[in-house]
């Protein structure tokens, strides 16, 4: 062979090995392409999974509130219920007080004959009847004579001076008040000790 035929074939091998090598590292450069892509898709995965999960977590968040806000409601409206149950006969004995009043009124004359006084008993009887019904819806009388001055139960309408007694101490009850279970209906009127 020739010289210039080995040279050939030196070079044709010599761009074989490069191109071998070219290729080797075309390849490697491919595999690491491909590992930043994997790399890149993981990452990918993991951005997406974190949104996710975000996403879950304010659900959950939502969620919870939600049924927060639900018992909240729940026990608000059973509490509403047990007062509208319990002072149901509000209103109806708010309006009987009045009734009251007058039958204690009626029950102070005095009977000078013996019709008025078969009177002053019937109405004596249907007096404490109704005392009875209403004490059984849960009315009861303040007491106010002699017990110490409270504002939530008693409105003072006179003052008066009594020595023998303390200041501030409930003289006399100028009309009854009431109570129902423990809401005041309509305070005492009364007058109080200087």
């Amino acid at each position: 062979m020739t010289e210039t035929t080995e040279n050939k074939d030196l070079v044709q091998e010599k761009v074989q090995d490069d191109n071998v090598q070219a290729e080797n590292v075309s390849t490697e450069n491919d595999v690491i392409e491909q590992q930043e892509a994997e790399l890149t898709i993981e990452e990918q995965y993991e951005a997406k999974l974190a949104e996710l999960q975000a996403k879950l977590d304010d659900e959950e968040n939502r969620h919870l509130r939600l049924r927060a806000d639900f018992d909240n409601m729940r026990r608000r409206n059973q509490l509403d219920r047990e007062a509208a149950e319990k002072y149901r006969a509000q209103s109806l004995l708010s309006d009987l007080l009045p009734v009251l009043d007058n039958f204690e009124r009626a029950l102070q004359v005095e009977a000078t004959s013996e019709e008025a006084a078969s009177i002053v008993k019937g109405i004596e009887m249907v007096y404490r009847s109704l005392i009875e019904a209403t004490e059984k819806e849960g009315l009861q009388v303040i007491k106010a004579e002699g017990e110490p001055f409270d504002p939530n139960i008693h409105q003072a309408v006179m003052q008066e001076q009594d020595s023998e007694k303390e200041t501030g101490v409930v003289l006399r009850e100028l009309q009854k008040g009431y109570i129902l279970k423990d809401r005041v209906l309509r305070p005492s009127m009364v007058s109080v000790n200087e």
